[in-house]
């Protein structure tokens, strides 16, 4: 193997153990003078870091930027490159191009549970048996703990309206605010509409929920923001029990992770 594509290999692999979100740029097809060929490969970090490379120069520069916009939203790209600007920086002039795939790589979706109550300890005990990294959340440490919710990737007890000082939150962290009611709703949800959380969905009644809406609105949160939250959270299963709930919630999570409808199978292809 290739020994620049060794350390490649290997900087996915560290960025997939620790979480960390990186790209991965890989060279498909060159035409012409390129300084790099099919199967050079090259990692890129969201602060602009890079292990390997794709041909350094302007090209690289912007390969690059491609990479760090895949880590902000999570799409894979298929870009073309031409060499032939040496005032920017490209290593020749002789028109080459390249073909480069630019995949987001080394991180799960992320299960952000806040409460620790019924609802809270089933869905983050589903999320993690369905694959996914989970952060429990409570401001009671009996509750927050590996013996109350065994096998969890993270657990934090704080006061929920603290978490973004705590927990780095990332667009692919799906947040479920399963609290306990409006008090720590109305100090919550002002901290996580500042995040950058692709998802973020809270308990409750439509009752609820509205007088939440209401309440925010009159602390100066504007509506559009609030169009954000997934209120009352989860799919409409006629759900009852905790362990229904949490099948609803993680359900709606990843419709909106994976880009479904949430309608049956058997209705989703019909015009």
């Amino acid at each position: 193997m290739n020994p620049e594509n060794l350390a490649v290999f290997s900087a996915v692999h560290e960025a997939q153990q620790t979480y960390t979100p990186i790209a991965l740029a890989t060279v498909i097809a060159t035409h012409g003078s390129m300084p790099r060929h099919a199967g050079s490969k090259m990692v890129i970090y969201a602060d602009g870091r890079i292990v390997g490379t794709v041909g350094g120069g302007a090209m690289e520069a912007r390969v690059i930027e491609t990479g760090q916009q895949a880590i902000l939203d999570g799409q894979p790209r298929l870009e073309s490159y031409t060499l032939n600007n040496l005032a920017a920086g490209d290593p020749g002039v002789c028109g080459g191009t390249a073909q480069i795939f630019v995949e987001p790589l080394g991180y799960p979706m992320t299960v952000l549970v806040i409460g620790a109550g019924h609802v809270g300890k089933a869905l983050a005990g589903l999320a993690k048996w369905s694959g996914y990294r989970v952060v429990l959340v409570d401001d009671r440490a009996d509750l927050c703990h590996p013996n109350a919710v065994p096998d969890l990737d993270g657990y934090i007890v704080c006061d929920p309206a603290r978490i973004t000082d705590e927990l780095d939150i990332q667009p692919h962290t799906y947040i479920a605010a399963v609290t306990r009611g409006l008090p720590v709703d109305l100090k919550l949800i002002p901290a996580l509409l500042k995040s950058p959380s692709r998802y973020i969905g809270l308990i409750g009644s439509q009752r609820r929920w509205e007088l939440t809406r209401r309440a925010l609105l009159e602390q100066g949160e504007r509506e559009a923001d609030l169009q954000r939250i997934h209120a009352p959270i989860g799919l409409e299963l006629e759900a009852e029990t905790p362990t229904e709930i949490a099948v609803s919630i993680l359900a709606e999570m990843i419709m909106v992770y994976r880009g479904g409808t949430g309608k049956p199978m058997r209705l989703a292809h019909q015009s």
